[in-house]
């Protein structure tokens, strides 16, 4: 096997990159809602996407029937609060889940604090120096890291929920047509104060960073001139967003008597204790009219120059470089010698190759020229 020639790379030679990619992920409300129901026995639309656990401890929704191979996971929903919260008690409908989910989602998200080492409670305003504005009845939306990937975006989460009466998942968005529900106002919410850019409104926690949910208003105003009162949080990193119950005080029907276990339309405190978490996670489903962020891909790069000085890489390693003992490219015998370049191998300090790059043409090569070769390593 002829020679290889090499040339050692020096830490002058070496830099780091890193890409942010970005890409619109829009969430229709329809999909959210249950756009696929179960009913028949075949068909494109068999089947739920919905898929409810006998654990009963949180709900994961599917952008296609979830039996299906082609079913991609979307997001998880679960409901939560702390066990200080009114809605606790041993009357409650699952009572130690709700109280399990809050403090799961608050040790992985926000840790333990104070001597006594409990659970930290989430604040909608993300001062947690303090006792105000304090969530401790909460949904969390738990996005795939299939639609997150790296992170979400900050400054592009976007959330519109409906707060009139409880709409069937194949009711109408708008006023009451035909007899279905009417859609009564819209409360968007959204995290104006982040930004990634200015590295504005995001604050550091362990589970990433984490920026304020605000109430825009329905008439869509942004920024925190809007409506301005706070919604919730939105991890980034984590890829979760955390809304508070209070969002649906002024609803009087998050549940229909049709979904409830007797005693009428549920009121926001009645969902809280009276209903199972997959009824909760019903309820805040059917009031998405539409959601929407932009995910980030970061590309690590390593850039290596690979320089071959004028006195090396003039010659072949190729057999065929050569016939009867004569460099094939030269016409005559005072001719420079030359070479073409044509891939890049990358070694290990003990000699073993590690990675090859192809060069999209021959570069020609004679002792009157130097050249500089980048590559870039993704990874």
């Amino acid at each position: 096997m002829p020679r290889v020639q090499t040339e050692p790379l020096s830490p002058s030679d070496i830099t780091t990159t890193r890409t942010l990619l970005h890409e619109a992920i829009p969430i229709t409300g329809a999909i959210l809602s249950g756009t696929y129901t179960e009913g028949g026995s075949s068909g494109p639309f068999y089947g739920s996407n919905v898929k409810n656990y006998t654990h009963g401890q949180f709900q994961s929704v599917y952008d296609y029937p979830y039996l299906s191979s082609s079913a991609n996971h979307i997001m998880d929903l679960c409901l939560g609060y702390d066990e200080s919260s009114t809605a606790s008690g041993s009357t409650s409908v699952l009572n130690a889940k709700k109280i399990n989910n809050y403090n799961l989602m608050s040790q992985v998200l926000l840790g333990y604090t104070g001597s006594a080492n409990v659970t930290e409670i989430f604040e909608s305003d993300l001062n947690f120096a303090d006792d105000d504005n304090q969530m401790k009845e909460c949904f969390f939306l738990n996005f795939s890291r299939l639609i997150t990937k790296d992170e979400i975006r900050p400054g592009q989460f976007s959330l519109t929920l409906m707060t009139g009466a409880y709409a069937t998942p194949w009711g109408i968005h708008g006023t009451d047509i035909g007899g279905y529900f009417p859609l009564g106002p819209l409360v968007k919410i959204q995290d104006f104060s982040s930004s990634a850019a200015a590295s504005t409104g995001l604050v550091d926690t362990i589970g990433g960073k984490a920026g304020v949910l605000y109430v825009s208003g329905s008439d869509g105003a942004t920024g925190v001139g809007g409506t301005g009162s706070y919604a919730g949080m939105v991890f980034y990193q984590a890829g979760i967003a955390v809304l508070t119950a209070s969002l649906f005080t002024d609803v009087t029907d998050m549940l229909p008597t049709s979904l409830t276990d007797g005693g009428g339309n549920q009121d926001v405190q009645a969902l809280l204790t009276g209903s199972t978490i997959s009824g909760a996670c019903d309820a805040l489903r059917h009031r998405i009219y539409d959601l929407s962020f932009n995910n980030t891909t970061a590309i690590n790069s390593q850039i290596l120059f690979c320089r071959a000085p004028h006195n090396k890489f003039n010659y072949s390693a190729n057999p065929t470089y050569l016939t009867g003992s004569k460099v094939r490219v030269k016409n005559i015998s005072s001719d420079s010698p030359r070479a073409y370049i044509t891939t890049v191998g990358l070694y290990s300090s003990d000699n073993q190759l590690m990675a090859v790059a192809k060069l999209s043409e021959p570069l020609m090569k004679d002792p009157s020229n130097e050249l500089t070769i980048r590559v870039r390593l993704d990874y």
